[in-house]
């Protein structure tokens, strides 16, 4: 069956943008109100932001157009992201990305002002206290990779120029390409990006998952060169940036932006390349058992562990579930589900043209807005649980922080999201004791969650490395070296107990994680952080979960090691890694188990 179009999905399966925008008058109205805030901090600060009042009060009206002009921005761009074959919300999706870098361009002289004041003065505005601090604060430890004015200006004003490459992308993946139905087991069937990746991956009838494979990777092929013209743009843009800005490597500067360190992201990819290996070819093992297959592949390992067994949920019962399993987070957080459900913050529909996998954004000011596409599966149930997360944590900073406070490293951003499929994982083991139903969860925590974000992210991360090392080296990339590169990437982590069918090394065209710099391997960080505080959560009860709920609150007022240590975990050590892998290692061990006493 093929997908629908966007204008036949029906509308409550769609989230309600007008709780950003009731009309386009109320959006215009708001284009004008920044357009003339610019003006005004323009007209009375430029040449003028030396003394610690001055600086505050400009800072006060900036953060009023900061707020606005994120606004316009995520109303456009959520509404784009549904359907990326309508050019009428591409186009006035780009007609606010230039309005953006046209106004960041004009408002670049605030941070050239200010960092090139004498240290005292910003300190002076910092001891004041308030809501502008954590600009400051940040303006100084930027303050030696700030260029010169008139360059800043430029960089701002190159804004939409800079972003094409992602661009390019989505719209070769999301509007050009078309995939063609395939036939397998005497029955034609429909493909697309979304059911290939929803669908495909996990159909348990090898010939079907298998020639879906194959034909997906025969359609990424044809597309292979313009995207990795599009990604090598998009490495180089960030190795210039980098040396521009006097940074010893491309590493250094993205690293610079998450307030972590090459040895904490080293250690993120090095213990798990090495450490959960063993773990994972074990379960690949498992699976080509239970399916009897004469080969196990790349295209078997998303495979349930129990076919059979695959319970269905529809949307009404999934908000049961999750209002049950979140509901130690207390009755406002439950709260908050309950209106994400109501008030339709939640785009639950699959059409043609829509942004394949999950997000959540919460524009300050605003509510949260979730786009996932929905199969009713209780995988999806999960799926929901994790989008919830980052709404549940950004609802509690952007109520407690101010603007200039809620931009929470990535490094540390994928915690909360995470903590949520545990908690829903850890109440659906407390409701059955049925080992069949265990052996479910235990296989949706390893096969899901885990799998998610400790496998598949985390092949990115250590393939993205080493793109990087080229371009930090001097080097470029093409398409048969990012080919060669993943395909060295995934032999190293399974081994020669899954073979690579011809595609699998085309993985690095499925994710959009490339254009946001070194994203990929915080998934892992987060669940490390989210297994070891789920793990004080079960143990110590209450004063665990007030820990992780001040943690929420907490935005980046602190680094990513200050935050998990609010929440009680030290991830300045390998400690935490190294039980999390022995953590998963264990639910595989229990899951074979629980597969010999159940045969």
């Amino acid at each position: 069956m093929e997908l629908a179009k966007r204008k036949e999905v029906p509308l409550e399966l769609t989230w309600d943008l007008s709780a950003m925008y009731d009309s386009e008058e109320a959006f215009q109205a708001d284009v004008k109100k920044v357009t003339a805030l610019t003006e005004e901090l323009e007209r009375q600060y430029r040449g003028k932001l030396n003394t610690p009042e001055a600086i505050l009060n400009c800072l006060d009206c900036y953060r009023e157009l900061w707020k606005t002009l994120r606004l316009l921005a995520e109303y456009r761009d959520l509404a784009a992201s549904v359907d990326y074959g309508d050019a009428r919300l591409q186009e006035e999706n780009e007609r606010v990305s230039q309005l953006y870098s046209k106004i960041m361009s004009r408002l670049s002289f605030l941070d050239s002002e200010l960092t090139s004041q004498p240290q005292q003065v910003l300190e002076a505005a910092i001891a004041q206290g308030g809501p502008n601090c954590g600009y400051l604060r940040e303006l100084l430890r930027r303050k030696p990779h700030q260029l010169q004015p008139e360059t800043e200006k430029v960089l701002a004003a190159l804004m939409p120029t800079l972003n094409a490459p992602y661009q390019i992308y989505n719209m070769a993946k999301l509007a050009d390409m078309e995939f063609p139905a395939f036939t397998a087991e005497g029955e034609e069937h429909p493909l697309g990006y979304s059911l290939f990746e929803d669908s495909y991956e996990y159909d348990p009838r090898t010939e079907v998952r298998r020639k879906a494979f194959s034909e997906f990777s025969q359609k990424l092929r044809e597309y292979e060169n313009v995207t990795a013209a599009a990604y090598q743009s998009q490495v180089q843009t960030e190795k210039t940036l980098a040396d521009l800005r006097g940074f010893p490597s491309v590493f250094d500067s993205l690293l610079f932006d998450q307030h972590v360190t090459r040895e904490m992201y080293d250690r993120q990819i090095d213990l798990i390349m090495e450490k959960l290996a063993p773990h994972m070819r074990k379960y690949a093992k498992l699976l080509q058992k239970i399916y009897g297959l004469s080969s196990m592949t790349y295209a078997d390992l998303k495979l349930p562990v129990d076919p059979a067994y695959t319970p269905t949920v529809t949307l009404e019962a999934s908000k049961a579930y999750i209002e049950k399993g979140l509901t130690i987070l207390g009755e406002e957080y439950v709260e908050m589900i309950r209106r994400a459900y109501r008030e339709r913050w939640i785009d639950f529909a699959q059409n043609q043209g829509k942004s394949t996998g999950g997000f959540c954004a919460t524009p300050y000011g605003s509510h949260s807005y979730i786009l996932l596409n929905w199969h009713e599966r209780m995988s999806d149930v999960f799926v929901l649980a994790h989008e919830l997360g980052h709404a549940g944590h950004f609802e509690a900073c952007n109520r407690a922080q101010s603007i200039f406070d809620t931009d929470v490293s990535t490094y540390f951003v994928e915690a909360p999201s995470t903590m949520n499929e545990l908690l829903m994982a850890h109440y659906l083991l407390k409701t059955n004791e049925d080992k069949r139903f265990r052996r479910w969860v235990l296989s949706c925590m390893v096969g899901n969650t885990y799998y998610h974000n400790f496998v598949t992210h985390l092949l990115e991360a250590a393939y993205q490395r080493e793109v990087y090392r080229i371009i930090d080296a001097g080097g470029s990339v093409q398409a048969e070296t990012l080919d060669r590169t993943m395909k060295e990437t995934l032999q190293k982590f399974w081994g020669d107990g899954v073979e690579l069918p011809q595609g699998a090394e085309l993985t690095w065209m499925r994710q959009p994680h490339y254009y946001m710099g070194l994203y990929s391997y915080t998934y892992s960080a987060g669940l490390t952080v989210a297994t070891q505080a789920c793990k004080r959560i079960e143990t110590e009860g209450q004063a665990a979960v007030d820990d992780w709920k001040r943690m929420l609150a907490a935005g980046s007022i602190g680094t990513p090691l200050e935050l998990a240590k609010m929440a009680g975990v030290d991830i300045s050590t390998d400690a935490p890694l190294l039980d999390t892998i022995a953590t998963i290692g264990g639910m595989i061990d229990e899951i074979c188990t629980l597969t010999e006493e159940l045969a």
